[in-house]
């Protein structure tokens, strides 16, 4: 099947401007970032701030390519976590490195986003963004397993 795949190329719609230099698990709830858009899509932004949240989506750029992406980790990197298959994580290392963030949209000016709660390191290409709609977005009778809640 893999050779009936369609290839995709996609283009960067912006650049995250942050305090984070690196690569980390720190929490970023609370991180206020810039996001650059590019000066041709400063129209597409428009009303975007009648928004309070907005997903973003981009791509993991420093997370090392590897040779072959594992089928199963352990969650979080934490070995004492069950191996689980890959899709059922948040591991950066992935087919596709694609990040997604719901953060809080704190102000337009122009072609600058500035938002909180983004976990994307500085100079991380932005692909993609998305107003939060929460009857879309949110879903209120989820099931998770249990070692998602343990710490």
């Amino acid at each position: 099947m893999t050779s009936e795949l369609p290839s995709m190329t996609l283009k960067a719609i912006g650049i995250v401007r942050s305090e984070i230099k690196q690569t980390s698990r720190q929490d970023c709830r609370e991180i206020v970032s810039d996001i650059v858009i590019d000066g041709s899509l400063t129209a597409a932004l428009d009303n975007l701030d009648d928004f309070s949240h907005i997903i973003v989506l981009y791509w993991m750029h420093q997370v090392p390519a590897l040779s072959q992406v594992p089928a199963k980790v352990h969650p979080r990197g934490r070995y004492e976590l069950p191996l689980v298959g890959l899709f059922a994580t948040r591991a950066p290392y992935r087919p596709n490195p694609i990040g997604k963030a719901t953060v809080r949209l704190l102000q337009r000016r122009g072609n600058i986003l500035k938002v909180e709660g983004l976990d994307a390191i500085d100079g991380t290409p932005v692909i993609d963004i998305k107003p939060y709609i929460p009857r879309y977005d949110s879903v209120t009778d989820s099931k998770v397993p249990p070692w998602i809640t343990s710490r």
